[in-house]
């Protein structure tokens, strides 16, 4: 392949964020490239050379003396309001309405973890020498999801003082359960659901029967034995589900209440709207690099010229538009399979997942006239905004399923069919994945019991024995 095909393929499969700083590396080593911006009219350069940026207010002289700061500042004045360096209007940090106020929880360099938060508190509040220490020992032994990893008698082994008992540890991880979230430190669920409901004020309703439901009958609350339950807390059907409720409003896991991971953004490549009964599909602007050939530089090449400056300057130019033509390419192809992908899913984005169509690689390629490896590429990391929703373009891909009167079914669509079932099935009595296959095989869809489970555990979904409830 020759350097310039290698080029167009590795820009083919870059995913937006990746093409960003393919594009700012190849600003910063080629002179002939430069940025166009929205406007596309101004010209970043002039014969001269010498071209000074003017302030957007005028060419306004600056009074040096006007932006020094003054000795006192009147009392009922804010600061912005007498201090204002030049050049910056607004101030540096002025909160005015305008609504380009700079978010400074948004600038942090990292999420923060429960670790970091649990340390936070353990600072503030107010412990001994020794105790420290143990409370450091199980701030550690707390996982992302809030509970222990480890058992007391581990942390009180890893201090390794002799003279310290395992009560005096007990005492500190008590200490420790008392902060935000609230549960944490927990060593199972149940120590963890009763924590919460020790926090709640005195007066909620149902607070002293949801601790003795936890307390002394937390297996059949698992098992969902309903009739043991009402006999053993002798209780009605009714207060039975009000006490159940209180305890679903608590959190099983409290260490994902507080963020463990920088977000991640994702940067669409395509945009689908609809425009007069049509689905129009676009590239997004925002991750469409605009690249030109700097006019000012590509005029210096003179052709008979063999000097050394001459062929470094004819070298970048052949490179510079390379460069934007593999961009172009890569814009195209994108926009194809993205027009092909929308014109074969249109009951997908008419009705939604439902009614998706099974989808390969070779469908996209017969009807483009191009490789299957083409397809992959364009495919990997790229995202597609819709109505609908942000999904990667392989996402409109899945095998199919066989129906019973002919045809075919996409797997995405039994997915949500199986989902929307499970939805409206009776709490007291949810669908079995023999029953579920049942009601799919009597809407035309052959699918096994197995088949059932398998899409039904990849969507996250516990079995009818998890999903049993009161109300």
């Amino acid at each position: 392949m020759t350097p310039q095909l290698q080029q167009a393929i590795r820009l083919l499969q870059l995913s937006a964020l990746d093409l960003r700083e393919e594009v700012q590396e190849a600003l910063e080593s080629n002179l002939m490239l430069e940025s166009v911006d929205e406007g596309g009219t101004e010209q970043l350069n002039d014969p001269a050379g010498e071209r000074l940026a003017k302030d957007s207010s005028g060419d306004r002289e600056v009074d040096v003396e006007s932006t020094s700061m003054p000795d006192e500042l009147p009392v009922d004045t804010r600061w912005e309001d007498v201090y204002e360096p030049a050049g910056l209007p607004g101030g540096m940090g002025s909160s005015s309405g305008d609504g380009e106020d700079t978010d400074i929880l948004a600038q942090r360099s990292k999420a923060e973890t429960l670790s970091d938060y649990l340390g936070w508190q353990l600072n503030l509040s107010r412990f001994g020498d020794t105790d420290r220490l143990i409370a450091e020992a199980i701030v550690d032994a707390v996982g992302s999801d809030g509970y222990l990893t480890q058992s007391l008698e581990e942390i009180h082994a890893g201090l390794g003082d002799p003279e310290l008992g395992l009560d005096e540890v007990e005492a500190v991880l008590h200490r420790i359960q008392s902060f935000d979230p609230s549960g944490v430190a927990a060593r199972d669920p149940r120590e963890c659901l009763l924590i919460q409901l020790r926090q709640l004020p005195e007066d909620t309703p149902h607070k002293a029967q949801a601790s003795r439901l936890l307390r002394d009958h937390f297996d059949l609350l698992v098992g969902h034995d309903l009739r043991q339950l009402i006999r053993k807390l002798g209780v009605e059907e009714e207060e039975l589900q009000a006490i159940t409720a209180l305890i679903r409003s608590l959190y099983p896991r409290p260490g994902t209440l507080v963020a463990d991971s920088e977000p991640e953004y994702v940067i669409p490549d395509v945009i689908v709207s609809r425009r007069n009964e049509q689905w129009v599909v676009e590239l997004n602007p925002e991750a469409t690099p605009r690249l030109r050939v700097n006019p000012y530089y590509a005029g210096m090449i003179r052709r008979a010229d063999q000097s050394d400056d001459n062929v470094y300057l004819r070298n970048h130019l052949q490179e510079a538009r390379w460069f934007i033509k593999s961009l172009q390419s890569r814009n195209e192809t994108l926009l194809k399979v993205a027009t092909s992908i929308v014109e074969f899913q249109r009951g997908f984005f008419d009705y939604g997942a439902e009614a998706m169509r099974p989808l390969v690689l070779r469908d996209i390629a017969d009807a483009l006239d191009m490789h299957e490896s083409t397809i992959s590429r364009v495919t990997s990391q790229k995202y597609m905004h819709t109505p609908r929703g942000t999904f990667e373009l392989k996402y409109f891909f899945s095998s199919h399923v066989a129906m019973t009167g002919g045809g075919e079914c996409s797997a995405i669509a039994i997915r949500a069919l199986i989902k929307k079932l499970i939805a409206a099935e009776q709490p007291k009595r949810p669908f079995s994945d023999n029953q579920l296959a049942q009601i799919l095989v009597e809407q035309g869809i052959d699918v096994a019991r197995r088949t059932v489970a398998k899409y039904r555990e990849s969507m996250g979904i516990p079995p009818s024995n998890q999903r049993k409830r009161l109300i």
